[in-house]
């Protein structure tokens, strides 16, 4: 991952401040109907903590971030939580999961990434593992505030996510602007 906002003291302290006011739990509400109670699930980009202590009402969570800084102040403010240093696309881990979860993180990995990143997610998912990841809703790419945002379509996560899991969910959703965000739950497939 190209992006050094997160990896800069100044950003990061921004990225919180915003991040303050953004509430997931309607997200995690449509990732309950297909991920069982207490399943063992992996946050990818906790970043501020603010999903991950939604999830652990309903799952054994297990955060994750790629920036030193952002685990440090997951660490410091959920000292009971279990948290990994892990970036998107390689998501080194020996540890099997029940689900994935992320929140407009996938977003900053361009095609070649995400399709490793898909790759990992299926080597680190149970039998039919459950995905649950947001993005925003759009074509093309932009630099905002030096991070790389991949925008992505329906079609396009059909593309990436199809051939490997099937989608059980996939619609759009509003956080700033009227649908400009999408939600993609997908069932990993089985192996023929």
């Amino acid at each position: 991952m190209k992006n050094k906002y997160y990896l800069e003291p100044d950003s990061v302290a921004e990225y919180l401040s915003m991040a303050e006011t953004v509430n997931s739990a309607k997200l995690i509400d449509k990732l309950r109907r297909y991920l069982p109670q207490r399943a063992k699930l992996l946050e990818i980009g906790s970043g501020p903590g603010t999903d991950w202590r939604i999830l652990t009402r309903n799952f054994e969570v297990i955060g994750s971030d790629f920036s030193p800084l952002f685990l440090k102040h997951l660490k410091a403010h959920n000292p009971e939580g279990s948290f990994l240093e892990l970036d998107a696309i390689s998501l080194t881990t020996d540890l099997l999961f029940d689900g994935i979860y992320s929140n407009k993180v996938l977003h900053h990995l361009d095609e070649l990434e995400i399709q490793q990143s898909i790759k990992r997610q299926i080597e680190v998912l149970n039998h039919n593992g459950i995905i649950c990841h947001s993005f925003w809703k759009g074509r093309g790419s932009e630099c905002f505030k030096g991070m790389e945002v991949h925008y992505r379509d329906r079609s396009s996560l059909e593309t990436l996510f199809g051939p490997h899991f099937h989608i059980l969910y996939l619609e759009p959703y509003t956080e700033f602007e009227q649908d400009d965000s999408l939600l993609l739950i997908a069932e990993k497939r089985k192996r023929a």
